[in-house]
């Protein structure tokens, strides 16, 4: 038996849906703008260059109904929506089937951003990490397994705070598939079981201010909801 210094963090994991069994989670995995409207409010060109991706450490999970502590060090916090995929199984230089073959189940994901210091990350071409990977920072439903999944192109994916609907798209409306983007995915990493991958986000990303209830859904999936807490002092 190894013996460590202190006693290990616990094991980040997620909810399954129906089941007491829980997720074990290895890395989360973001896309960035996989959607062209999203890309078009964010500056930039909608057409379906290259998916690139960003990571968030898998202690960053919220889950579905918690209160997020407003985080720290931002004055312009956002929510982005999004379709998550969790892998049963992975590789290397996957096909599109061999990527299918790897989902287990889907969620509903929120990638929380601190826009603030992401805009300064561009400004001065500093990796985002400090305005991505903070705590907390990626909320996720219970997993649904594919079995039980009803998702189809025609699936709305949608965002409301405080009862006002600011995100709204269909699930074809993604640059890149769930299964192409596993294989994009597949030729920079080994992906291996235990692996989040959150999809991207469509446009009407906004601001999330202390006191705002968040609700968004994936039709055929599920639903998510947070509660944004007051500033600490």
């Amino acid at each position: 038996m190894a013996s460590y210094v202190f006693d290990p963090s616990a094991q980040p994991s997620v909810a399954v849906e129906g089941t007491d069994a829980r997720f074990p989670v290895r890395r989360i995995y973001c896309v960035g703008r996989n959607y062209a409207s999203h890309a078009v409010e964010m500056g930039s060109d909608p057409e379906r260059e290259p998916p690139f991706f960003f990571c968030k450490p898998a202690d960053a999970l919220l889950e579905d109904g918690a209160t997020l502590a407003f985080p720290q060090a931002t004055d312009n916090l956002h929510h982005e929506v999004e379709l998550v995929v969790a892998l049963r199984s992975g590789g290397k230089g996957l096909s599109l089937q061999q990527a299918k073959a790897t989902v287990f189940a889907y969620a509903v994901g929120i990638d929380l951003t601190r826009r603030d210091l992401q805009a300064e990350a561009k400004e001065t071409r500093r990796p985002w990490d400090a305005a991505k990977a903070f705590d907390q920072s990626a909320a996720i439903s219970a997993l649904v397994p594919t079995e039980d999944v009803g998702l189809s192109k025609d699936s709305e994916i949608t965002l409301a705070v405080n009862g006002e609907q600011r995100q709204y798209a269909q699930i074809g409306d993604l640059i890149w598939s769930v299964e192409e983007t596993i294989c994009a995915l597949s030729k920079l990493f080994e992906l291996k079981a235990g692996d989040l991958i959150y999809t991207g986000t469509p446009a009407g990303v906004g601001r999330l201010v202390p006191g705002d209830r968040v609700t968004c859904s994936v039709a055929g999936v599920g639903t998510l909801e947070l509660q944004i807490a007051e500033k600490s002092s």
